[in-house]
């Protein structure tokens, strides 16, 4: 029986190495130091503009990223497994009123974060906005494939706000 559990995991773990999907690279954060450019961003409700980024593979991007919608907006650069993946973390905010629509409760966050990392939202891809606010995040673009910026509070990806990255 220990033979068999141990030839099974074995197996898992050459298989997810062997086959890890190359999808899954999206990049790190970059470094102040490294960037090449700066990409003013404007979320409105439900879109971006630019709603297309055209990035060199490997270049570090600062971008400047100002929410100018009536609604919390997030900007979070992913592949679309991820995003679908966020988006339960997104709507526990929702449901234990951190993210109220129009602001956040930043208070209520860092009480929750104390408890459940993923309720402070502090991802190194992602900027999470209330109406009027200004944030800023640096991305190099190392090994990214198939990805894209969106936004995922509860019902904003399914509405559509989803801004392309084109790779050169």
């Amino acid at each position: 029986m220990k033979k068999i559990y141990l030839i099974l995991v074995i197996s898992i773990l050459f298989n997810t190495t062997l086959f890890a999907d190359k999808n899954m690279k999206i990049g790190s954060k970059g470094k102040l130091s490294d960037v090449t450019r700066t990409i003013e961003v404007k979320m409105y409700d439900n879109y971006y503009e630019p709603n297309v980024f055209k990035i060199k593979k490997g270049e570090t991007v600062k971008f400047k990223v100002k929410n100018l919608g009536e609604l919390v907006h997030e900007f979070n650069i992913a592949n679309p497994m991820m995003h679908i993946k966020h988006q339960p973390e997104m709507e526990l905010m929702v449901e234990n009123e951190i993210l109220l629509g129009d602001r956040i409760d930043k208070d209520k966050m860092q009480k929750m974060a104390a408890m459940d990392k993923s309720m402070g939202h502090s991802h190194s891809n992602s900027v999470l906005l209330a109406p009027k606010e200004e944030g800023t995040l640096i991305w190099k673009f190392e090994n990214a494939v198939n990805i894209e910026i969106a936004c995922n509070v509860p019902g904003h990806y399914q509405a559509g706000m989803i801004a392309a990255v084109n790779l050169d």
